[in-house]
């Protein structure tokens, strides 16, 4: 490994459900380890073709929000041109396109810089994949 690009991938058990994943833990370990004292950039990404990374408040309603808006946005009918899977799968195809498979963060002094209420987080309306990668790059 470099000293000025270092990766990691990690493993998340999302299970049979739709979820939001809280991610931010998961970051702030992989930089203290990697990154301490150090500025960069964090790049967060899922190598998944039905999830996501999102910037989002947890634990006040809004990881439910999110599932419920993209569940407005992205019906689990019939619809969809994708149809191997569980029924309406083919949205969870879709998804990548509105909830990017990547973020990118700035870090300083070794911390991830997020807002007061901002988490990263994995979004997954996938029920047929219980587990997912997520990679954790930090360039310095």
């Amino acid at each position: 490994m470099s000293d000025a690009f270092t990766t990691r991938v990690i493993e998340v058990p999302t299970g049979s459900s739709e979820a939001v994943h809280d991610l931010t833990r998961a970051c702030v370990q992989f930089l203290r380890e990697v990154a301490p004292g150090r500025d960069g950039l964090l790049n967060v990404f899922v190598p998944h073709a039905t999830a996501g990374v999102a910037v989002i408040e947890t634990g006040a309603g809004s990881d439910d929000d999110l599932l419920s808006t993209l569940h407005t946005l992205l019906p689990a009918d019939d619809r969809w041109h994708h149809r191997h899977g569980s029924p309406g799968h083919g949205r969870d195809h879709v998804l990548p396109a509105i909830v990017p498979p990547h973020a990118t963060f700035p870090v300083v002094a070794g911390r991830l810089e997020l807002g007061t209420w901002q988490s990263v987080c994995l979004v997954d309306t996938n029920r047929d994949n219980p587990d997912r990668q997520v990679r954790l790059s930090f360039l310095g």
